[in-house]
């Protein structure tokens, strides 16, 4: 039982949050009915289209907020912005977020930092600041990514819809080739996802 309320505390805070900060979805419970099988899911797929969710919808000039798996997008931007992350240097383990567990111990002052201060730090941006392989092979230690995952590289790195209940995003690995150490080509114009990118689960049909 406790492990079913700390997996769904996952889901409303980390992994699926909302602006709410409070609530939890419904739509999770049909999949924890059967303990055993949630590990059949593609939890990582289903997080990493909620994110795309919530970047689309804060491009938004109406939008004051966002929501959504924001670790997940503050490591992307601490792993390729080096200069905006509180903890400098190469990452040497996996997961590769780990680099930051305890970074508050012995770099406090890091959070009084103002929200100008990073906007004067992204206005300077210079090129060579921006980290372009940031998964290459001997960018980083060999052992920081497992082998299995590198040899299996045709599936993540496959363009596909990625599918979360309402959430239908592109998966367009096909333009961050480079962040791989591959040979970057002109990506093409992706598929217009129409009607079904703008999906809501609220109204009668929910």
């Amino acid at each position: 039982m406790y492990v079913k309320c700390h997996i769904m505390l996952l889901f409303g805070t980390i992994l699926f949050g909302d602006k709410s900060g409070a609530i939890v979805h419904w739509k999770f419970l049909p999949l924890l009915y059967n303990f055993a099988r949630i590990i059949q899911f593609s939890w990582g797929l289903a997080c990493l289209a909620h994110l795309y969710r919530s970047l689309c919808r804060a491009t938004r000039v109406d939008c004051k907020e966002m929501d959504g798996p924001l670790t997940l997008l503050l490591t992307w931007a601490w792993i390729r912005l080096p200069f905006l992350a509180p903890i400098f240097g190469n990452p040497q383990v996996f997961l590769i977020t780990n680099r930051w567990r305890n970074w508050d111990r012995e770099n406090y002052a890091y959070r009084y930092n103002s929200l100008a201060h990073y906007r004067r730090l992204l206005d300077d941006l210079q090129e060579g600041h921006f980290v372009w392989q940031a998964y290459g092979i001997g960018d980083i230690d060999s052992d920081v990514i497992p082998l299995d995952i590198r040899h299996n590289s045709v599936i993540w790195s496959t363009t596909v819809p990625l599918i979360s209940f309402e959430c239908i995003e592109w998966h367009a690995s096909n333009r961050v080739k480079r962040q791989f150490g591959l040979s970057q080509g002109v990506p093409n114009q992706e598929q217009d996802l129409g009607a079904s990118h703008g999906e809501v689960l609220t109204g009668p049909k929910n």
